[in-house]
Formats: structure tokens, C-alpha cells, sequence
């Protein structure tokens, strides 16, 4: 019995270490492999958030993990908060962000600074100041672009009045020598009669003191 069961374990340790691996098992594993469908791509990372934020560490206090102003105020930019907490405060902001959406806060961060930048450049009209200034600006812009509009009409107009008066004078000038032609047209054949005429006149002349010349010693004779 132990010659047997030793001659057993023998047999099947031999035949797990010989046996290679089948190459139609290879092939298979290695055809699975080329023809999967590729993987999509995966979610782009959220954006990486400094910590800690320029409101938290201009506040000294401890940037937690969900900090509302850490999107809004990193810590390269100090200046951004500063501006807007000076005007509005840092809890009022906290507020105004908390009561919106997260697809508006970045608007309604950039309008509280450009509102407070404004605030302390102008303490009395703050962002109604710029506004005032820029529509006068606009007033004023309108009507140098009327001014010029008018010009350009009042110099479209002499061109066009230039224009007839040139299309005017050159047909004038083609009447009037249309006009020399048939004159010239016309007074030649009067010419040529008067020619002929006066060429004919002077042959009777020399014919009758031809004659006279003939009969006056005939007569005395």
C-alpha cells in the first residue's frame, strides 16, 4: 500500500510540473486580449483645490476639507479676497454662496469683486459711477458716429450731384458737335453750288468781251 500511493503522488506531481500550457489556451487568452472593445476613457479629475485658501488664511482659521471659498479664492491670489471682504465681509460671502447653485458661484464671486474693486476706487457711487461714465461714453461715441454718417451722406450726395453734372456737360458737347457736323454737312453743297456758279458767271464774262472784241471793227468798218 505505501509503494502504491507513493507511486500515485509520483505520477500526478510529474504530470503538473511536464504538462506546458496549451497554446490554444494561450491563444484564446492572448485573442481575448486584442479584441476587446477599448475601455472609456476615464472622468477627468476634479480640479485640484489649494489648502489653505486665501479667505481662510487671511481669516486665520483652519481650512476644512469642503470649504466654500477654497474654489473661489485660492491662495495665489490674495488680493482677490481682500478686496471683497473688505466691502462685503467674510460671512455675508459665505451667505451669498451658500444660498446659490454651484454652477453660479463663480459669477457671483467675480461680479462681488468687481463691484467692491469699484466700491473703493468711487465710496460714493461705487459701480453706478462706472456705469454713469460708461454710458456717457457710449452718448458721446453715438454722436461722433451720427456726425461722421452725415458727412459720409453729404459726400455721397456732391459725388452724385458731380456725376450729373459731368454726364450733363459731356452730352452737351456731344450734341453740339453732332450739330457742327450736320451744319458742315449742310453748307457744303451750298459752297459747291456757289462755286460752280461763280466759276460759270466768269466764263459768260470772258465770252461776251471775246464777242465784243470780234464785232466792235466789224461794226466800224
Amino acid at each position: 500500500m505505501g509503494y502504491s500511493t507513493d507511486k500515485r503522488t509520483t505520477t500526478t506531481t510529474s504530470h503538473l510540473t511536464s504538462s506546458p500550457s496549451s497554446p490554444s489556451s494561450s491563444a484564446v487568452s492572448g485573442g481575448g486580449c486584442v479584441g476587446s472593445p477599448a475601455s472609456p476613457a476615464p472622468p477627468s479629475p476634479p480640479p485640484v483645490i489649494l489648502t489653505p485658501c486665501a479667505a481662510c488664511r487671511i481669516l486665520r482659521r483652519r481650512c476644512v476639507d469642503r470649504c466654500v471659498l477654497a474654489p473661489y479664492f485660492p491662495p495665489t491670489d490674495p488680493l482677490k479676497f481682500t478686496i471683497a471682504h473688505r466691502v462685503f465681509g467674510a460671512s455675508n460671502i459665505i451667505k451669498m454662496l451658500q444660498e446659490l447653485a454651484e454652477d453660479q458661484r463663480a459669477d457671483a464671486v467675480n461680479s462681488m469683486v468687481y463691484e467692491a474693486g469699484a466700491r473703493i476706487r468711487d465710496p460714493v457711487y461705487g459701480c453706478a459711477g462706472a456705469i454713469c461714465q460708461l454710458q456717457k461714453q457710449m452718448s458721446e461715441l453715438q454722436a461722433e458716429l451720427a456726425k461722421a454718417q452725415a458727412e459720409i451722406l453729404n459726400l455721397q450726395c456732391q459725388n452724385t450731384n458731380l456725376k450729373t453734372l459731368v454726364c450733363m456737360q459731356m452730352a452737351s458737347s456731344s450734341s453740339q458737335q453732332q450739330q457742327r457736323h450736320h451744319h458742315d454737312n449742310l453748307s457744303s453743297p451750298v459752297q459747291e453750288h456757289l462755286s460752280s456758279y461763280e466759276s460759270g458767271s466768269s466764263f459768260l464774262l470772258e465770252d461776251c468781251s471775246f464777242s465784243s472784241d470780234i464785232l466792235e471793227p466789224m461794226l466800224w468798218g
